[in-house]
C-alpha cells in the first residue's frame, strides 16, 4: 500500500508507524494530496500526523483492526481468491430483499456466522441480502449508523476479509448482496476528519450537526471521498447494490447533485464489470426525483424506499394511529399507496404540519419502490422494539405478508419476520464514554414524546436503556422459535407467497396501472355487518366492513381483517382458482364456464386467487 492522504491546509504531514516507533515525512503533490515514497506491507499499522499533532487513522482506512481510535492497518482488497467468476449479477428491482443486522442475526454476531444461514434465505426465496451498515464504530454493539469510516468493516463482525467471504458465499448460493452505507453524517466517537480537511461544513446543518461538505470549498475531494468509497464496494468487494441512508440529509447546492454524480459513475462501472449494479435511496422527501434519470435532472437511483406504503399497510392491519400514522389506516389510503406510491404527494401531512411530497409520474415502474411490513427503523424506533408479531394474531400477520409480497413494488423482509419472530429489536449502543452514553440515553427518552408512544403503550412505558448489555442481548434472533408450530406455518406461508410471486406474472408485475384496491363501506346487511361506526375486527379501521381485494391484473389478493367471515365480491373476469389461503375459503360460481363471483373468507384470513 502506498501511503497517500488529502490534507489541503497542512504545512507538513508525517506517516506514523507505531510498530517501529518511527515517522516518515510525506511530500505534497497536486490538489492538497500528500504521499510517501514507500510501500506498506499488508497488516502494517499506520496513521498520519498533521502539523505535528498526534497521529490519526487514515480517512480512507480500509482496515481498523484495533478500533476507531487506533492506527489503521494496510490492506489489499484485490488479493482475495474470489470464486464468483460466473455470477451474472442481479438488479434489485422486483426481487425479494431481506434486511439483516450482522450483530443480532446470529448469537455469534459475525459475518462468517451469518454465512451459515444463507441456505435458509434461498429456501425462503430471497433474491437480495441487505446488510445493515458494517462501517466501524466505537464499541462492539450498535446499529451501525454511527460509523466513522466509509472504507472499512467493523472488526467485531470479522473485518474486511469476512465481508468478502460473505459476498462470495452469497453469490455461490445465487444471492445478491446489498450493503447499507451512510454518507450523510459520521458518528460522534472516532471521527478524526477535521485535522485533515473540510470534510464537514457548518454552512449546512443536519439532525447530526454540520453536514458533509458537498458544495463548499474543498467539496470536490470530499465528493470523491464519498463516490470512491461506493465504487470500491462494487469493484473490490463484489457487492451488487448499495442502500444509501437518509439521502435527504445530503445537502448539496451544486449544479450536479452528488447522487447524480454517483449514479453516473456507478453506471459506468457496471458497464465495465458487465453486471448490474444498483443504488437504493432512503428518502423522506416523497419525491420521485430520486429515481428520475440524471439526463432529466433526477438523481438516477435504481430504486427508493417508500415509507408511505409501510404506513398504509401497518396502520390498516394494526389500527395504530399515533405519531406519523395519523393520516393512515383506511382502505382508501391503502388504495392511494398501492396505485400512486406516495400518500402525501402535495397533500397536507398532519404529522409534519405542512403540505408534503410530489406525485409519481404516470407509468413509473412500481419496482422502483422498496416496501416492507417491518424494517430496522419501523421496529427498532418503537419504544419497546416490538415487532408486529408481538401484537397481531397469525391471520393478521399472514394478511400483512400478502399485502407486501404481492404488491406492485419491490418487497423487503426484516430478519425473523418470516417466522413471526417475537424477539424485540431494540435501539442499542455500546459507547464506552460515560458522557456520550448518557447523552444517548437522554436523547432516546426525548424522542418518545414526539411519536405518540405514551398513547400506544400507556403512561408507564419505560424504554430499555440502550447502553444496557441486556438490551442488545434481547434483540438477538431466537431461531428456536422456528420449530414452533405457529412459526413453521407462517414460514411456509411466506415461502408460498414468494413462490407465487415468481410463478405468476400478474403478482410479480410492477404495473401500478394494473393495480387497484376494492372494498365497500360498512352498510349493514351482509353476514356479520352492522352500522357504519362498527369496527371490522379487533385491530381494524372503522367505517368499512373489514375486507378488501387487491386487484393485480386478473389476480386477486383477498384480505379479511374482520373477526367474522365475509362474502367478498371479486369483480373478476374469467376463471380464478385458489393459489394460497391462510384458512379454508369457499368460492361461489355462477356457472361451470364462468369465474367465481364471490369468495367467502373466514375472519382474520387472506386468500390469493389467480
Amino acid at each position: 500500500m502506498r501511503p497517500r492522504v488529502w490534507a489541503p491546509a497542512a504545512h507538513d504531514v508525517e506517516l506514523d508507524l507505531p510498530d517501529t516507533h518511527r515517522r516518515e515525512p510525506l511530500h505534497r503533490t497536486q490538489h492538497g494530496w500528500w504521499e510517501a515514497d514507500l510501500d506498506l506491507p499488508e497488516g502494517t499499522r499506520y496513521g498520519y500526523a498533521v502539523d505535528g499533532a498526534p497521529p490519526h487513522p487514515d480517512p480512507r482506512a480500509e482496515h481498523l483492526p484495533d478500533g476507531v481510535h487506533a492506527a489503521a492497518a494496510a490492506f489489499d482488497a484485490t488479493t482475495f481468491p474470489w470464486t464468483d467468476q460466473d455470477w451474472p449479477g442481479r438488479d434489485v428491482r422486483g426481487g425479494v430483499l431481506y434486511e439483516l443486522h450482522v450483530g443480532t442475526f446470529t448469537p455469534e454476531g459475525t459475518l462468517d456466522a451469518a454465512t451459515t444461514h444463507l441456505g435458509e434465505l434461498v429456501a425462503l426465496g430471497v433474491d437480495v441480502v441487505e446488510l445493515l451498515p458494517v462501517a466501524p464504530f466505537n464499541g462492539a454493539h450498535g446499529w451501525g449508523y454511527d460509523g466513522v469510516s466509509l472504507y472499512a468493516v467493523h472488526e467485531p463482525y470479522g473485518g474486511p476479509r469476512a465481508l468478502q467471504r460473505f459476498v462470495d458465499a452469497a453469490h455461490r448460493h445465487g444471492l445478491a448482496v446489498c450493503l447499507d452505507v451512510v454518507h450523510n453524517h459520521l458518528g460522534p466517537s472516532g471521527n478524526y476528519l477535521a485535522p485533515f480537511g473540510p470534510y464537514l461544513t457548518p454552512a449546512h446543518q443536519t439532525p447530526w450537526g454540520s453536514a458533509v461538505n458537498l458544495d463548499q470549498d474543498g467539496a470536490h475531494e470530499v465528493r470523491r471521498w464519498v463516490v470512491d468509497s461506493a465504487l470500491r464496494w462494487f469493484r473490490d468487494f463484489h457487492v451488487d447494490a448499495l442502500r444509501l441512508d437518509a439521502v435527504h440529509a445530503l445537502v448539496d447546492g451544486s449544479a450536479r447533485h452528488l447522487l447524480g454524480q454517483l449514479s453516473d459513475e456507478v453506471a459506468a462501472l457496471a458497464g465495465s464489470l458487465g453486471r448490474p449494479l444498483s443504488l437504493v435511496a432512503e428518502s423522506d422527501l416523497n419525491d420521485p426525483v430520486a429515481v428520475l434519470p440524471t439526463v432529466d435532472g433526477g438523481w438516477g437511483m435504481t430504486a427508493q424506499w417508500a415509507d408511505d406504503v409501510h404506513h398504509a399497510v401497518h396502520a390498516l392491519v394494526t389500527g395504530e394511529r399515533h405519531g406519523y400514522y395519523v393520516d393512515f389506516g383506511s382502505p382508501e389510503v391503502l388504495r392511494t399507496a398501492f396505485t400512486q406510491v406516495f400518500v402525501h404527494a402535495g397533500s397536507w401531512s398532519t404529522f409534519r404540519g405542512r403540505p408534503w411530497g410530489t406525485p409519481v409520474p404516470p407509468g413509473t415502474d412500481g419496482h422502483r419502490f422498496v416496501v416492507f411490513a417491518s424494517n430496522h427503523d419501523q421496529v427498532g424506533n418503537r419504544a419497546l422494539g416490538d415487532r408486529p408479531a408481538a401484537r397481531l394474531d397469525d391471520g393478521a400477520l399472514a394478511a400483512e405478508a400478502a399485502l407486501v409480497l404481492l404488491s406492485p413494488f419491490t418487497p423487503m423482509l426484516f430478519m425473523g419476520e418470516e417466522w413471526g419472530a417475537r424477539t424485540p429489536w431494540l435501539f442499542f449502543t455500546d459507547h464506552p464514554e460515560p458522557d456520550l452514553a448518557e447523552a444517548v440515553r437522554s436523547g432516546r427518552r426525548g424522542e418518545f414524546g414526539d411519536h405518540g408512544w405514551v398513547e400506544l403503550y400507556g403512561g408507564d412505558v419505560v424504554a430499555p436503556d440502550p447502553q444496557d448489555p441486556a438490551t442488545f442481548a434481547a434483540s438477538v434472533l431466537d431461531r428456536a422459535e422456528r420449530d414452533e408450530n405457529r412459526s413453521a406455518r407462517l414460514l411456509d406461508w411466506y415461502r408460498d407467497l414468494v413462490a407465487l410471486r415468481r410463478a405468476i406474472p400478474d403478482l410479480a408485475s410492477g404495473d401500478l396501472g394494473a393495480t387497484d384496491v376494492h372494498f365497500e363501506p360498512d352498510v349493514d346487511v351482509e353476514a356479520g355487518g352492522s352500522g357504519p361506526e362498527t369496527s371490522p375486527g379487533r385491530d381494524g379501521a372503522r367505517g368499512w366492513r373489514g375486507w378488501l381485494v387487491v386487484e393485480r391484473g386478473p389476480a386477486r389478493v383477498v384480505v379479511n381483517l374482520a373477526d367474522e367471515p365475509r362474502r367478498v365480491p371479486l369483480r373478476a373476469v374469467g376463471p380464478l382458482t385458489v393459489r394460497a389461503a391462510w384458512s379454508d375459503v369457499e368460492l361461489e360460481h355462477p356457472g361451470d364456464d364462468e369465474g367465481p363471483t364471490h369468495a367467502v373468507v373466514p375472519g382474520r384470513s387472506v386468500v390469493v386467487l389467480a
